[in-house]
């Protein structure tokens, strides 16, 4: 079984972003993308209706990182790191298993521009070379194309569509299981 440490808090760097730590001052930023419907309308759940909801969330997930349950991090910009362009994080590791669920979103305002590639390629990094991860996968929307690209491109593959597995206001929905499994040349460094 993997032994995950997630504290201190990994902070990551790429090119044009930084990864760090959600803050409490990150709230009304997060509460904007969490209940903007261009961003939640693959996500399928409810938007978020107030700053106590996304306060509890940011809560939650400090609480997961000091537990090593999962680790989510903010994506912002060196200049302006009080700027939250948006989330990325592996939510739901199972040590047991060498396996993490990742999850992202980001405010359409920076769509279109490589942010969200060069954060999920920072984070696979970290998931397969410091907490030493076999698989990372993600659940997604069968209709969100673009997240499906950008999975794609970063070597997931689609492993499952389950039909109407999910109930959602009133309807069952599909679910399309992604994953991606250390890459050869990071398994040969280990």
């Amino acid at each position: 079984m993997l032994h995950i440490q997630l504290t201190p808090f990994p902070e990551l760097r790429t090119q044009r972003l930084v990864l760090r730590q959600l803050q409490q001052t990150d709230a009304s930023a997060l509460l904007q993308q969490r209940s903007d419907e261009r961003i939640i309308r693959y996500l399928d759940r409810e938007p978020d209706s107030s700053l106590d909801q996304t306060t509890a969330l940011i809560e939650r997930i400090e609480q997961n990182a000091v537990d090593n349950l999962g680790v989510t991090w903010g994506i912002v910009r060196p200049a302006a790191s009080h700027d939250l362009l948006g989330t990325i994080g592996l939510w739901r590791i199972i040590a047991e298993h060498h396996r993490a669920e990742i999850g992202y979103g980001l405010h359409p305002d920076y769509w279109q521009q490589g942010i969200m590639s060069e954060a999920l390629e920072a984070v696979l990094d970290f998931g397969f070379r410091q907490l030493k991860l076999h698989s990372v996968e993600a659940n997604v929307n069968p209709n969100n194309t673009a997240s499906r690209r950008l999975l794609e491109k970063h070597g997931f593959v689609q492993e499952a569509h389950f039909r109407q597995n999910y109930f959602f206001r009133g309807q069952f929905l599909d679910s399309v299981i992604y994953s991606v499994l250390t890459p050869a040349a990071v398994a040969t460094e280990l």
